[in-house]
């Protein structure tokens, strides 16, 4: 493993920086006005920044078998990496460089299963970044941590399909420009519990598709939303499934692993950015004749949290050179670990910056409520800590059974008699 960014990173690098100190940062005040306080969504200057973005060749960033013919700049996992740490330090600025999740995972999937006329379709406005799209995945009456348990029926009627069942917690379906859910439900309950899922292309504005509301997360509006979505009877042709019938849990899986690792990426910036906030504030405050960074439990914060970022930046940069080494599937154990420690760390982090603001902390006057709100978030979304950490035990396991005993050696018990 060498983590020494090469020379095309490092200047990306100092670009997508200079672009964001220069375009994006300013506009934070404004976004704030025009989305939370006028309604405005996508805010007034979206449209211009991301054609300013593509122009300076800042777009696309994150798709690693990006075609010659495509717009954007084809890089590895762990070239990405740093990008999108800078990206994630303003939550919003991922869409104008065409980077920002689902969209990310969604042309992916696209990118690696779609036919020709789907790729001319959806993945090439996607690619553009003249439309966005959302994943319809997971259900309120089951535990959608267990894809195999997702009961929305996508039933074969002569040269269409039929689609019933309804789905939440869909981000993105809310955005103006959403033109497309990829939806997941059962075409064929009988099958073996693996291949009763596929993988559908909805338009949004199909008959039968009823948005029921935008559901908040830790009381906090998304613009985006995290949709509650109704499928009733929605009827489209045969020729939008993606992949083939019973391939949905596959491609699922194919799916989720770059997601998972751009959230994490992301998380890095954004705890970044949080114990910035509270290395400042600490040094500026006093409460009983000295600084708070003079009191002992605060200096530990600063410690503690500069240890977790970058122990958890260390882990990602593994699971991204596993990638690009061996793929997605065999790098699935570091994969979880970064899915669980990223959000656990943002979440402690954050916290403590709270802390360190007191109730300035909890107001819209800093980002650290949204950090925090997005770090216990991360511990749900592309599937609950507790999966895995199950299937880390399991893979750990699984390791050790055909050594079973070995370390016994190193023990020193009495001799039974």
């Amino acid at each position: 493993m060498y983590f020494k960014f090469n020379e095309q990173t490092e200047q990306l690098k100092a670009r997508l920086q200079n672009f964001m100190d220069d375009h994006v940062v300013p506009r934070i005040g404004q976004w704030h006005e025009e989305v939370e306080q006028q309604g405005i969504y996508p805010p007034s200057f979206m449209e211009d920044l991301k054609a300013l973005a593509r122009s300076e060749g800042l777009w696309n960033l994150f798709l690693p078998g990006l075609r010659e013919d495509e717009p954007g700049t084809r890089l590895s996992n762990l070239e990405y990496a740093p990008l999108a740490e800078i990206m994630g330090r303003v939550p919003w600025s991922s869409e104008v460089f065409n980077c920002n999740a689902p969209d990310t995972g969604n042309m992916e999937l696209l990118h690696m299963f779609a036919n020709e006329e789907q790729r001319e379709s959806w993945l090439k406005p996607l690619m553009e970044g003249s439309i966005r799209s959302a994943f319809a995945m997971t259900e309120p009456d089951v535990a959608s941590s267990d894809a195999t348990n997702i009961q929305t029926l996508i039933q074969r009627d002569g040269d269409h399909y039929v689609i019933n069942g309804r789905k939440w917690f869909i981000t993105g379906a809310a955005h103006p420009n959403c033109k497309l859910l990829i939806v997941m439900g059962q075409t064929n309950p009988e099958a073996e519990v693996h291949q009763r899922q596929s993988m559908v292309l909805v338009p949004i504005d199909t008959d039968g598709v009823e948005i029921e509301r935008n559901i908040t997360v830790m009381n906090h509006h998304s613009p985006e939303g995290h949709c509650e979505i109704l499928f009733r009877n929605v009827r489209v042709p045969v020729s939008n499934l993606l992949g083939s019938e019973g391939s949905g849990f596959a491609l699922a899986q194919a799916r989720l692993g770059p997601g998972r690792i751009h959230h994490c990426m992301r998380t890095i910036g954004m705890a970044e950015l949080a114990l910035e906030l509270m290395s400042d504030r600490v040094q500026e405050r006093k409460a009983f004749g000295r600084y708070l960074h003079e009191h002992g439990t605060v200096a530990e914060w600063i410690a503690l949290s500069r240890m977790e970022i970058d122990q958890t930046r260390l882990l990602v940069l593994r699971a991204a050179w596993m990638m690009d080494e061996v793929g997605a599937k065999a790098a699935r154990k570091e994969i979880g670990m970064i899915k669980v420690a990223a959000g656990r760390m943002l979440t402690q982090v954050a916290n403590r910056a709270i802390q360190a603001f007191g109730a300035m902390g909890l107001s819209p006057d800093t980002p650290l409520a949204n950090i925090w709100s997005g770090g216990r978030m991360l511990q749900f979304a592309d599937g609950p800590d507790e999966v895995h950490l199950r299937s880390l035990a399991r893979m750990e396991l699984k390791d050790r059974a055909a050594r079973r005993g070995d370390s016994a050696r190193y023990m020193t018990l009495p001799e039974r008699r």
